[in-house]
């Protein structure tokens, strides 16, 4: 495995390191909100929150990442499971969405906690998936969260597109064969469409899946607080 991880962009920190900032963020995510509750597509309303707020490219990415209205902040709040609901169920996991975003918040990079109560972060796929060095890790956070809530079964969905999909799944299934874990990796061509059409609880932060799909849970808060987590969290809300 190559010594690489998914931490800070060069620039980050002058981009979300001060409170100045983060403050200009925060302000700018209101903004959106209440452009999205009129309902002003997305595009178009972070392009005049941008503008107002001179944000740069990186910035108005977050800006995306963390804002919704106020219909689907509550629609997703009354889909949201809680530990306790767990207990037996099969779970469906948006498998680059949630493994990223822990390889990101495990490498230190900064990680936006959205008007949803949703983490996300500033990475993504780009065609290609690459191992870094706290796959694993975030690995074994999940596989702890699916013992300690006595989930059933639990059901990795991947990219078929993505090149190493293949080889990523195959880790998963290896590691579960190795813990004697019930879970199950597959590769989809359309993961979203897949998941948000599934009738079984899902785990992602993707907005799209979280307005479609029938129930979710939040993964990323509950191993942020279950594990004790060190994040360079913005809060935007």
């Amino acid at each position: 495995m190559n010594n690489r991880n998914r931490g800070k962009n060069t620039g980050d920190d002058n981009l979300f390191g001060s409170e100045k900032q983060i403050s200009k963020l925060k302000l700018a995510v209101q903004d959106m909100q209440y452009l999205l509750t009129k309902g002003y597509a997305e595009k178009a309303s972070s392009e005049l929150v941008g503008n107002r707020y001179r944000l740069k490219t990186r910035q108005i990415q977050a800006l995306r990442g963390a804002s919704a209205s106020d219909i689907q902040i509550e629609d997703r709040k009354l889909k949201q499971l809680s530990t306790s609901d767990l207990k037996g169920k099969t779970i469906y996991l948006d498998g680059f969405n949630v493994l990223i975003l822990l390889e990101s918040l495990l490498s230190e990079a900064y990680i936006f906690e959205g008007a949803d109560g949703c983490f996300r972060d500033l990475s993504g796929v780009h065609g290609t998936y690459k191992r870094v060095n706290q796959t694993i890790k975030a690995i074994e956070f999940i596989a702890g969260f699916f013992q300690k809530n006595l989930v059933q079964k639990l059901v990795w969905v991947f990219d078929q597109p993505v090149s190493n999909s293949g080889r990523i799944k195959q880790i998963i299934l290896d590691f579960a064969v190795e813990n004697k874990l019930n879970w199950e990796a597959e590769l989809q061509y359309n993961p979203d469409k897949f998941l948000a059409e599934s009738s079984e609880t899902i785990i992602s932060s993707d907005a799209w899946i979280l307005d479609h799909c029938k129930e979710w849970f939040n993964l990323i808060e509950y191993l942020v607080e279950e594990e004790k987590l060190s994040v360079n969290l913005i809060k935007t809300r």
